[in-house]
């Protein structure tokens, strides 16, 4: 989530951490944040624990009108190469609980996977098709992650958000008005503190055989080495199916995407719709890159891609 404010002149360092605390961290490398490995630093950069905390800062960020950027686990993130002209705010709330006999809080900070394993491990079923998915569990809300005819908007009951006023609520999941890898999220730019998922009871072999089936599935596509963020571009939703797509990857294949470089950036050669950093790209160079291949199809099927990765500063 980003929000573009007009920027008063700069506070100085001192009276920036005076205003956000001790913890923020000035002129913060992005390359080893984001799984890219490009990008510039966050002027300004603060890891939050809770929801008051990130409540605090949005108030703090708005009072001093500097930009903002909420952030996960930068999974699914390209960052421009002069970096981010504010404060990049990270969500790192922790926590997975069994409520009940199938409901499992989840913080928002924890891996996707921490939250499939937990599920496993308690016999309960509903998020084997998420396995094998970068990324933490509010990501995963915020742009609905689904895969293999599942998406995470399915198990979710409750919510715990804090707007860009700094107000807490708990809402359900129609409340998010989730639809393919998208959210009112994205409009609302509200975050996700935790969440409460209702799962099935299942037999654990089953689930975890389910689980290791799919991870292979996904080794067999997706680079075991690299420096990506997975699927750039969006399916092409079918409107008369909840889950038929037209795959990105099958129309970048076609138009003759596969081994398409600029600089270090390369189409990966077992599926079109990613991206690799071969050891020296720069954003520039995956941008530049995806532009090609959005062409590409444009031009060879009249279809314009979406980018699922987000994109921030100046490119």
């Amino acid at each position: 989530m980003v929000e573009n404010l007009t920027v008063k002149p700069s506070l100085s360092g001192p009276e920036m951490i005076e205003a956000f605390g001790k913890e923020l961290e000035l002129d913060k490398e992005l390359k080893s944040f984001t799984t890219f490995k490009t990008g510039g630093p966050a002027k300004y950069f603060l890891t939050v624990k809770s929801a008051e905390e990130v409540s605090e800062s949005i108030k703090t960020a708005h009072q001093l009108q500097i930009p903002l950027f909420i952030v996960g686990g930068g999974s699914n993130l390209l960052v421009s190469d002069y970096g981010f002209e504010g404060i990049m705010i990270k969500v790192d709330v922790s926590g997975l609980e069994l409520v009940g006999n199938n409901l499992i809080f989840s913080g928002a900070g924890e891996e996707l996977m921490a939250l499939i394993n937990f599920s496993a491990d308690n016999s309960l079923t509903g998020l084997e098709f998420a396995s094998g998915i970068f990324g933490l569990v509010g990501g995963a809300i915020y742009g609905n992650a689904g895969a293999y005819g599942g998406e995470i908007a399915d198990i979710i009951k409750e919510i715990t958000l804090v707007d860009m006023d700094g107000n807490v609520k708990k809402v359900d999941a129609n409340y998010c008005e989730f639809g393919y890898r998208d959210s009112l999220l994205k409009r609302s730019n509200e975050v996700v503190i935790d969440a409460l998922f209702e799962f099935s009871a299942g037999e654990k072999t089953v689930i975890r055989s389910k689980i290791d089936e799919i991870i292979a599935i996904r080794a067999k596509k997706h680079p075991v080495e690299g420096k990506c963020a997975g699927s750039f571009f969006k399916n092409i939703p079918d409107p008369k199916e909840k889950y038929g797509k037209l795959p990105a990857g099958r129309l970048l294949e076609e138009a003759g995407c596969k081994g398409l470089k600029v600089g270090g950036a390369e189409v990966f050669e077992k599926h079109a719709n990613i991206i690799v950093n071969r050891g020296k790209a720069t954003s520039s160079d995956i941008r530049k890159l995806a532009d090609i291949m959005k062409e590409r199809v444009s031009e060879k099927f009249g279809i314009l891609l979406e980018e699922e990765v987000i994109q921030i500063g100046q490119f």
